[in-house]
């Protein structure tokens, strides 16, 4: 494994790559990091090359604007991308990076084989939810560690948080380190995105869905249609999952994303 870095704006994306061959590109999703695909790059590098890649002013990258847009975030990955010379990948992001994902192929579509939303979906924020986000805002702005500490377990499904409660340990203690201003950044930018079902209605690569029936975040009868609108897609359904699929049912999320990688690099 080797780890790198690429300037945007002046500022600093940090990525790491293991193995060779044809590309996976992992991207995490808020107040998480390149180290959540840890398990994920052990395995699909014996036979890919692996990119992950800490979001702006998540993990070891800096937090490069105010408020950071999917648009600029793809853009960081696309930055990422040229410096490797990588021109086709399939790319796959869990809940944020599912949103950076959809930026990633509405802007730069040629790059992609296929992609993989984990726990993610196409759809704009409700009024309701971007006041929600606002209501975020103020918590981080008055108590940083109190919003992390709070925040991260509702992301499981309620019978898993005492099961990965070490789990929800680390995730808590590596949000810690991310900023207020990068939290911050990211709510905005959140709350600013565009819908992307119109994409997903003429997407031509094949897509996947990995849903959580649990899910708090992404209602399973919203991804289910989502899904239904791209020409290839298919669906992995979880039972007793939460939004945090990549922990929660690691194994068949695993085996899913590599299938997906066999079969589109074939």
């Amino acid at each position: 494994m080797k780890n790198f870095n690429v300037i945007l704006m002046k500022k600093k994306i940090n990525y790491e790559i293991e193995g060779t061959g044809d590309t996976i590109v992992l991207l995490h999703g808020f107040l998480e990091s390149l180290e959540i695909w840890d398990y994920y790059s052990e395995n699909l590098s014996k036979e890919y090359r692996v990119v992950r890649i800490d979001l702006p002013g998540h993990g070891k990258s800096d937090v490069i604007n105010s408020v950071h847009t999917m648009e600029l975030m793809a853009e960081a990955v696309k930055t990422v991308l040229d410096k490797e010379g990588v021109n086709k990948c399939i790319m796959a992001g869990h809940s944020m990076g599912g949103y950076t994902t959809l930026a990633f192929a509405e802007q730069y579509p040629e790059y992609l084989k296929g992609l993989v939303l984990f726990h993610s979906a196409a759809h704009a924020d409700s009024e309701e939810v971007k006041k929600n986000r606002d209501r975020m805002v103020k918590l981080v702005e008055q108590d940083r560690l109190g919003f992390i500490n709070n925040f991260i377990p509702g992301l499981f499904a309620p019978d898993n948080i005492k099961r990965f409660s070490k789990e929800i340990d680390n995730l808590k203690n590596s949000a810690a380190q991310t900023s207020k201003k990068a939290i911050v950044a990211a709510l905005k930018g959140m709350k600013e995105r565009t819908e992307k079902i119109s994409l997903l209605k003429n997407i031509t690569i094949p897509v996947i869905y990995i849903i959580g029936k649990e899910d708090s975040r992404i209602p399973t009868d919203v991804a289910l249609k989502q899904a239904a609108l791209p020409n290839r897609c298919s669906v992995l359904l979880l039972g007793d999952v939460g939004h945090m699929g990549y922990i929660e049912a690691k194994d068949e999320t695993l085996k899913a994303l590599k299938c997906f990688a066999n079969q589109l690099f074939s």
